[in-house]
C-alpha cells in the first residue's frame, strides 16, 4: 500500500498501524484488534444502499459494513484522516481474513451522482494507448506531487486491464504503482458500475501478490451488486436526466480529471482508496509495544517521506 518505509511490507505496515494507533482511539489503551473490529457492525445477506439505489446480496466470502463502520475502519482501524471516509457508503470486507490483521484489505464503496455516463466509447478504446498516456501524465506530476510532500508514484501498467461488459454495464480494471523507492508495488483494483444518476465506486488498494485472490473475489462482487428499479442504466430518460461530461475512459483516467479536461486533474489522486498516510517504522513498532506491552523499543533511522 502507499508507504514508502523499508523495515516492513507496507501492507502489514498499515495495517499494524491502523489496528496499533486506531484501537486506542476507539476504546483507550489497552484494546486488543479483536475487540476494535466486534464494533464495527458487520452484516450479511441482503443490504439495500442509502436511498434505495441499488442492492447488495452480500457473498459468503464477505461482510458488509456500513457508512458509521467504514468510517471507523477507514480511519481509526487504518489510522486515514477523515476525508478518506466521505461519501463512503460502505465496505466488503472478506470473511476469512481481518480488516486489521496481516493480508488484510477491504472494498471501499462510494457512489458518484455525476450523471449519466454514455457508454458509446468503450468498443474504440485503445488501452494501450490510454496507459500510455495516463503513465505520461503521473511522470509529470510527480515534480508538483514532491513539491507537496508526497513521494512519486509510478504507473508501472495495468494489473489487468480495463474490461467492460456492455450488457450489465459494469467495469473493472487494475493498476499497478509503485510509491517512491519502495520495493513493494501497490495493486489499485477498480470496479465501476454504471447507472441512471451515477456510477457505484468500488475500490481496493493491497500489495501486488494479492492480486490472484482480489481478481477471484472481484468477479464475485460484480454480480453481486446491481441497481433497483428507477435507478438502473437503461431507466435513463435522454433530455431529463442528467448526463455526465465523461465517458468509459473518463471513468479509468478518473472522473475529477476527465471533468477538469481529461488528464489536467491527475496530480496526487491516483488512489482512490485515499490510504496516503506515510509512517515511520519507529513510530509503529512504538504504538504497538504500548498497545500489546511489550518493554523495549528497537531502534531504527528509517523516517516518514
Amino acid at each position: 500500500m502507499p508507504l514508502s518505509v523499508r523495515t516492513l511490507s507496507a501492507g502489514v505496515l498499515l495495517l499494524l498501524m491502523g489496528v496499533a494507533l486506531g484501537a486506542q482511539d476507539a476504546g483507550g489503551a489497552g484494546m486488543t484488534a479483536e475487540e476494535f473490529e466486534s464494533k464495527l457492525g458487520y452484516q450479511t445477506g441482503t443490504i439495500t444502499l442509502p436511498g434505495s439505489i441499488a442492492t447488495i446480496q452480500v457473498p459468503d466470502s464477505f461482510r458488509f459494513l456500513g457508512a458509521e463502520g467504514s468510517k471507523r475502519l477507514l480511519t481509526q482501524g487504518w489510522g486515514n484522516p477523515p476525508s478518506a471516509a466521505e461519501g463512503v457508503v460502505g465496505m466488503l470486507v472478506p470473511s476469512k481474513v481481518s480488516p486489521v490483521g496481516p493480508g488484510g484489505w477491504g472494498i471501499v464503496m462510494t457512489f458518484d451522482e455525476d450523471g449519466f455516463v454514455d457508454d458509446n466509447d468503450a468498443a474504440h478504446i485503445n488501452y494501450t494507448k490510454l496507459l500510455n498516456e495516463m503513465q505520461e501524465q503521473s511522470r509529470e506530476t510527480n515534480a508538483a506531487r514532491q513539491k507537496q510532500g508526497f513521494e512519486p508514484v509510478q504507473l508501472v501498467g495495468w494489473a489487468e486491464p480495463p474490461s467492460y461488459d456492455a450488457a450489465a454495464h459494469k467495469l473493472y480494471w487494475a493498476k499497478e504503482l509503485a510509491f517512491g523507492h519502495n520495493p513493494t508495488h501497490t495493486l489499485n483494483y477498480n470496479i465501476r458500475i454504471l447507472g441512471r444518476r451515477g456510477v457505484l465506486v468500488l475500490n481496493a488498494v493491497a500489495d501486488m501478490d494479492q492480486l490472484a485472490t482480489i481478481r477471484a473475489q472481484s468477479r464475485t462482487v460484480l454480480t453481486a451488486i446491481n441497481f433497483n428499479e428507477g435507478h438502473r442504466y437503461t431507466d435513463y430518460l435522454p433530455g431529463t436526466d442528467k448526463a455526465a461530461a465523461y465517458g468509459v475512459a473518463g471513468l479509468i483516467v478518473g472522473a475529477t480529471a476527465a471533468k477538469a479536461g481529461f488528464f489536467k486533474a491527475l496530480l496526487v489522486g491516483l488512489l482512490a482508496f485515499k490510504k496516503l498516510i506515510v509512517v515511520a517504522a519507529a513510530g509503529l513498532v512504538a504504538a504497538l509495544r504500548r498497545l500489546f506491552g511489550a518493554s523495549k523499543e528497537p531502534e531504527t533511522t528509517d523516517a516518514p517521506v
